[in-house]
C-alpha cells in the first residue's frame, strides 16, 4: 500500500465530510433531529480526524536524528490512535448520550423532508469518498478480504479512512431508517434509537481502530509475503547458505528494520564474507524495497557441521592430554 494512495483517500474523505457535517447542522436546525445532530458530530469528528491523519503524516517526514536514529515513522500510528480516542469520545459517546435523552424527552420532528434530502445526499457524497478508498486499497490488497486488509496494513491512513467511511455509511443508513420512521409512526423515540445505533457503531468502531494502531505502535513484523520475500533474497545470495535467524519490525510504515543471522561457508575469508553480506544487502532491498534499516550477521551453521568440520573441536589428542598433564602439574 503507497502513502500517496492513503493521503489522497484522506483528502476525498475530508473534503468530503467538511461538505456533509455543514449540511448536517442546517438540517438539523430546521428538524430539531437527533439522529441529523448525531450524524452532524460524526462528521466533524471524521473531518477532524482526517486532518490530524494529514498533520502526523506531515510531522513523520522529519529525518532521523541522534536521538531518534530509526526515524519518525511511527508519528502516523500516533495520530492514528489519537484518531480513535477522537471517534470514541465525539463521535460515539456524544450521539449515545443524545440518543438516551431524546429517548427519554422524545419530540417530534417539523421539516422532516430536510432531513431525508440531506441524508440521501450525505449517502451519495459518502460513498464517493468510500469508492475512492476502496479503490486505493484494491491497488495493495491482493486476495485479502475487506476486512483481511484492514488488519494486515501496516500504513494506517488507508484503514482508518476505509472503517469511517463505511462506518459513515452505516449510519447514514440508520439515521435515515430512525427519521423515516418517526415521520410514519409520529414517535420521536425512533429517531432517538437512531442516535443511539450510530453511537454504537462508532463505539465498536473506534475500539477496533485502537486495537490496530496499538499493535501497530508496539511494532509489527513485516507481512508474511513479505518475510517470505526476505528469507528468499538472502538465500539465493552468493555465499550464503541458508537464513539461521530473521526478524523484521517496522520502523515506521514504510520502513523495514530486517536483522538476520545468516550461515555463511566455514572456509570464506572475511573478506569474501563482506563481499557476500553486500550482495545479500543489494538482492534484500530489490526484492523489499521498504527494508531501509538492514543488519546481517554471518555465522556458522553448527547444526550442518561435522565435529571434525567444525572449527574449535578438532582438538589434537597429543596436545589435550598435555594439557591435562599440566592443569595436573598446576595443582
Amino acid at each position: 500500500m503507497s502513502t500517496e494512495g492513503g493521503i489522497k483517500a484522506v483528502i476525498a474523505a475530508l473534503i468530503a465530510n467538511a461538505g456533509i457535517a455543514v449540511s448536517k447542522f442546517v438540517a438539523f436546525g430546521f428538524t430539531g433531529s437527533s439522529s441529523m445532530l448525531s450524524e452532524a458530530i460524526h462528521s466533524v469528528a471524521d473531518s477532524g480526524n482526517q486532518i490530524l491523519l494529514l498533520i502526523g503524516n506531515k510531522r513523520a517526514r522529519k529525518p532521523a536524528d541522534e536521538k531518534h536514529p530509526f526515524g519518525y515513522g511511527r508519528r502516523r500510528y500516533v495520530y492514528g490512535f489519537i484518531v480513535a480516542i477522537v471517534l470514541f469520545m465525539v463521535g460515539g459517546v456524544f450521539s449515545l448520550y443524545e440518543g438516551i435523552h431524546k429517548w427519554q424527552h422524545p419530540e417530534p420532528l417539523s421539516d422532516w423532508w430536510i432531513a431525508v434530502v440531506v441524508l440521501v445526499i450525505a449517502i451519495g457524497l459518502e460513498s464517493y469518498s468510500f469508492r475512492t478508498a476502496l479503490r486505493e486499497a484494491d491497488k495493495s490488497r491482493g486476495n485479502r478480504s475487506f476486512f483481511g486488509f484492514v488488519k494486515a496494513a501496516r500504513q494506517p491512513e488507508l484503514p482508518v479512512i476505509l472503517l469511517e467511511d463505511a462506518g459513515a455509511l452505516i449510519g447514514l443508513v440508520l439515521a435515515l431508517l430512525g427519521v423515516g420512521a418517526t415521520v410514519i409512526t409520529g414517535d420521536g423515540r425512533f429517531d432517538a434509537a437512531g442516535a443511539m445505533s450510530v453511537g454504537t457503531l462508532l463505539v465498536i468502531i473506534a475500539i477496533f481502530l485502537a486495537i490496530e494502531m496499538t499493535a501497530m505502535l508496539v511494532g509489527e513484523s513485516a507481512l508474511p509475503e513479505q518475510v517470505a520475500a526476505i528469507r528468499k533474497a538472502l538465500e539465493d545470495s552468493d555465499g550464503v547458505e541458508r537464513v539461521i535467524h530473521l526478524r523484521t519490525m517496522h520502523a515506521g510504515p514504510d520502513e523495514l528494520i530486517v536483522a538476520a543471522k545468516i550461515a555463511v561457508h566455514h572456509s570464506d575469508t572475511g573478506t569474501e564474507i563482506a563481499r557476500d553480506i553486500d550482495k545479500a544487502e543489494k538482492s534484500l532491498r530489490a526484492a523489499v524495497p521498504s527494508a531501509k534499516y538492514i543488519f546481517l550477521e554471518p555465522d556458522l551453521d553448527r547444526g550442518r557441521l561435522s565435529d571434525s568440520e567444525a572449527p574449535g573441536l578438532d582438538v589434537d589428542d597429543s596436545d589435550a592430554q598435555s594439557s591435562s598433564d599440566s592443569s595436573k602439574l598446576g595443582d
